[in-house]
Parts: C-alpha cells; structure tokens; sequence
C-alpha cells in the first residue's frame, strides 16, 4: 500500500504524467487520457489546461481537412522539467496517482 501523497504532489505528478502520455504519443487527446488513466474528462481538460502553470508548451494540432476540434495534443517545449526523469520514475508516479 501506498502512503498518500499530499494534493500539492498529486496535482503535480498527474501534470507530469499527462504531459508525458502526450508527449510518448500514448494518449494524445481528451478520450484517450481518460482511458489510460481513469479520470474524468473534466479533469482530464483541466490538467491539460494547466501544463502552462509548470511552463511545459502543449498546443492543440488541428487535423487538416478535419472540423470540431479533431487533433491532438502536442507537447512543444518541457521547460525545466526534464522529460527523461518521468519516463525513469513512471512507475513511481503510477503508483502516487493509483493509475494503472
């Protein structure tokens, strides 16, 4: 079992973690985080949202020819997060969130 994380790291890790699943291509749009982590689409738009607070660059790409918001997300620029110490400790910020 793991000890609870306090919302401030929780908040932060589950950033961290969608941006790195849009990132690796592994859940590049709204549903496809919602199945890869459980949580709701509300919640899934907010903490896109919020990559900016942590001054990670995640636009919206538009499909060509496409209408209504079809696309993906793409990550543009990490900041001063270090993209590489995610993918080391997944497993550790899986386990935080109680993600699958």
């Amino acid at each position: 079992m793991t000890a609870a994380i306090s919302k401030t790291k929780s908040s932060f890790y589950r950033r961290l973690y969608v941006a790195w699943l849009i990132d690796s291509g592994e859940a590049c749009n709204v549903p496809a985080l919602m199945l890869a982590t459980g949580m709701p689409r509300r919640t899934a738009q907010d903490t896109i949202a919020a990559l900016a607070d942590l001054d990670i660059d995640c636009q919206f790409v538009q499909q060509e020819g496409e209408r209504n918001n079809a696309g993906n997300y793409a990550i543009g620029n990490w900041g001063a997060i270090d993209k590489h110490w995610i993918g080391a400790h997944l497993k550790q910020i899986k386990a935080a969130l109680g993600y699958p």
